[in-house]
């Protein structure tokens, strides 16, 4: 078990009814929802703090039109990967293959010469951009890619999503489920995640470890 990836990656939902949270977007006749279900997808900024779930949606998004999906960081890519990426759209466009989804994770981080390069392939439809971003668009965005998206807000996750998030992963996860896991108090955990879903999965996961036996119980003192 030793070689498992991470409990959040682990739980990292696979389609919208397994997504925590963000039920204004894509809960039952959602705006977003009922894009997705139509097949008209625009391009799209996705503005929320971290670990809210942007770049889960965007996959999820992808995997229920499916599309291919091409990601980039802003951190360590430049305008060669994504020209490259849009070569490749356009290589798939010719061959009158489904176009892809271009997810660009902190595009804030983007220059204006990274963000022109953009705008061609998302007026022609080559791609459909999905970006994330902790920063508000409207200042980290140049004007024209900003035009031909639609943004739409990421919310911290509720209370009670971040409690349900610990209830799946104890009853579906491959290692947790295996363990006998009582939480009496959560709040110390949940304060500690700052309302970060990954976050909040990575801190319950080193308190698990922390145990050497199948039973555990946590508290507020731990």
């Amino acid at each position: 078990m030793n070689n498992l990836p991470p409990l959040a990656e682990r739980m990292r939902p696979k389609s919208l009814d397994d997504y925590v949270g963000q039920k204004h977007l894509v809960g039952p006749g959602a705006v977003l929802r009922k894009a997705i279900e139509s097949g008209t997808l625009p391009s799209m900024i996705f503005w929320g703090p971290p670990g809210v779930g942007k770049t889960t949606l965007a996959y999820i998004i992808s995997q229920s039109l499916f599309r291919p999906f091409f990601s980039l960081s802003a951190i360590n890519s430049g305008v060669k990967d994504v020209r490259e990426v849009i070569e490749k759209a356009s290589l798939l466009k010719e061959q009158g293959e489904i176009l892809p989804i271009l997810f660009i994770d902190e595009i804030h981080r983007f220059s204006k010469s990274q963000q022109d390069s953009l705008l061609g392939a998302v007026e022609r439809g080559i791609v459909t951009l999905i970006g994330a971003t902790t920063e508000n668009p409207s200042f980290e965005v140049i004007s024209a890619l900003l035009s031909r998206c639609q943004v739409y807000i990421l919310q911290h996750l509720a209370e009670s999503d971040l409690v349900d998030l610990l209830n799946k992963a104890m009853t579906e996860d491959v290692v947790l489920k295996e363990k006998k896991i009582i939480i009496k108090e959560h709040e110390a955990l949940l304060r500690l995640s700052g309302g970060d879903a990954r976050k909040l999965l990575n801190i319950f996961e080193l308190i698990v470890n922390a145990f050497d036996s199948k039973k555990i119980t946590i508290t507020n003192d731990m």
